[in-house]
């Protein structure tokens, strides 16, 4: 049976591609290789490319309503359903790919913002991945990091249930590691990019590249710093950023490149020993960047951010047989590590970073066994490997287990085991009802939030919130948020009738008991 699949993203197509995109962009080229039918839309304004294997589009309301109608599986990925909620509340089987942790990402983004507009962006991404993690049919993530992270997330969802256990006990059904790969093909040298063209860097210089963009969770200070140390003992060094400008014209440059390039002049080695690629090198001519290179260079801060990313551009090292240095903490790190493909420093470790760097580019024994590596580690990830298991999902695509009972009993009821007895289910809210503070929710940046109905969802369920506590437990915000009471009361009838009204409404009765007794 042929299945018709609906791949959607909010990141631009267009011949500079970020990793939203280009992840789509191949996952809809692998399915439609199957003998699916694909369509791939992009929500965002940019969409400039097209495919003689599958239909691109950009696709606004009226267009995402056809194609929702015209498929059997929809994928989706990042604050899609957040812009366009009627998604995610379609009925046909959805998967989510959230190889991006977009609450863990937001974080690192939103730090030195003011702490309202900090929560107000956290919650909305916390809230996004709840609503897709409470919906989907199955899970995408990138690596077993991440689907430890997204099965604690799925177990506190109640997603973890006996129905998908049962089903299958490792759980490979309800979520399962589908990396950010690499192409089938081996890459060519077409044409010079760097070597003899970007003036400053000669055919015989030692070239480390950047791939990919300076995001303001990245660390290119240190690297710029041990560039600049180790250009007194080799000369001939020089660092080549190949993004600084995101693909989307319409996304600002970031702070953290900014300060590269600040810091960059303020040694003075702009233009002698670190060079900054204007704009962002078009997706397929990638490969005449990086095979002219000795080699690749990442660096981020600790964090959880670091932790659970998979850092995607980085992943091309390995496609060209590159040799790289990272700082330790992600899984491309622990990669690193394990399979020999170069060298990890502590992060933040001028010295280090430099010597590592040094190492690589003068010790052509330790270079050649990390390109060998390189070769061979890479098979594992071309996207004919990588796709497995959504290949297989997308052949015999199906409800999950305990969404398909819930669409039996209650329309926004979700079923997890009772506490009490393991025998027989429980109808819980659904989770995308959870509570959002009202103060938090009221405040939000309106760009943010007024132009989706996610976003006008969660602001009446704080209103419903403020207005259960009387006005004596309001908050200061909460006058503003009364109004919203009776668009949540048709929210919460429209997703599940009366009897989902109701449950609300007992629920937080209970909430308020609890408190007052705990008061008194």
């Amino acid at each position: 049976m042929t299945t018709r699949v609906l791949v959607v993203t909010a990141d631009v197509l267009r011949l500079q591609m970020a990793g939203p995109a280009m992840r789509a962009w191949h996952i809809a080229e692998g399915l439609a290789a199957q003998g699916n039918q694909v369509r791939l839309v992009t929500t965002s304004p940019y969409c400039e490319i097209g495919s003689d294997r599958f239909d691109v589009q950009r696709a606004g309301p009226a267009e995402l309503a056809e194609a929702e109608r015209w498929c059997d599986v929809m994928l989706l990925q990042g604050y899609v359903t957040h812009h366009f909620p009627e998604l995610g509340t379609s009925g046909k089987i959805l998967v989510f790919d959230l190889y991006d942790p977009l609450h863990l990402e937001t974080l690192a983004l939103t730090h030195g913002a003011t702490s309202q507009a900090r929560d107000d962006h956290v919650r909305l991404s916390v809230a996004t991945l709840n609503d897709q993690l409470a919906r989907a049919d199955f899970v995408l993530c990138a690596s077993e990091r991440q689907r430890d992270l997204w099965l604690g997330q799925l177990c506190a969802l109640g997603r973890v249930n006996p129905l998908t256990y049962d089903d299958d006990p490792s759980l490979r059904r309800l979520i399962d590691v589908v990396p950010f790969g690499l192409p089938d093909e081996q890459p060519r040298h077409q044409r010079p990019a760097l070597r003899g063209v970007v003036e400053g860097i000669g055919p015989n210089d030692h070239i480390v590249v950047w791939a990919g963009g300076v995001y303001d969770w990245f660390d290119p200070l240190s690297v710029i710093h041990a560039v600049h140390r180790l250009s007194g003992r080799l000369p001939s060094v020089r660092l080549v950023f190949m993004g600084t400008r995101h693909p989307n014209p319409d996304v600002p440059e970031m702070q953290m490149m900014s300060r590269a390039r600040a810091l960059a002049d303020e040694l003075g080695i702009t233009g002698h020993h670190v060079f900054f690629n204007e704009g962002w090198v078009p997706y397929a001519d990638r490969e005449n960047y990086l095979l002219e290179a000795d080699l690749g260079v990442t660096a981020h801060f600790e964090s959880s951010e670091t932790r659970f990313a998979f850092r995607t551009r980085a992943l091309d090292y390995l496609w060209a047989g590159v040799p790289v240095v990272s700082t330790r903490g992600d899984f491309f790190a622990e990669l690193i590590e394990k399979e020999g493909l170069g060298l990890t420093v502590p992060a933040e470790d001028v010295p280090a970073l430099e010597q590592a760097l040094y190492l690589l580019l003068t010790d052509e024994v330790l270079a050649q066994k990390s390109r060998s590596q390189a070769t061979r580690v890479r098979e594992h990830f071309r996207w004919s490997v990588a796709l497995g298991p959504l290949v297989r999902f997308c052949n015999q695509p199906r409800r999950a287990p305990d969404l398909a009972a819930k669409a039996g009993i209650s329309k926004g009821a979700a079923l997890v085991s009772s506490p009490v007895s393991m025998s027989s289910p429980v109808i819980m809210p659904d989770p995308v009802a959870a509570d959002v503070a009202a103060a938090d929710v009221a405040t939000a940046d309106p760009a943010v939030l007024s132009t989706s109905a996610a976003g006008a969802a969660a602001a009446d369920v704080a209103a419903a919130d403020v207005a259960a506590a009387g006005p004596a437990a309001a908050h200061p915000a909460a006058p503003a948020m009364t109004r919203s009471v009776v668009s949540l009361v048709r929210y919460h009838y429209q997703a599940g009738g009366i009897g989902q009204v109701a449950t609300r409404a007992v629920q937080k009765a209970l909430r308020l008991t609890g408190r007052r007794r705990a008061k008194g």
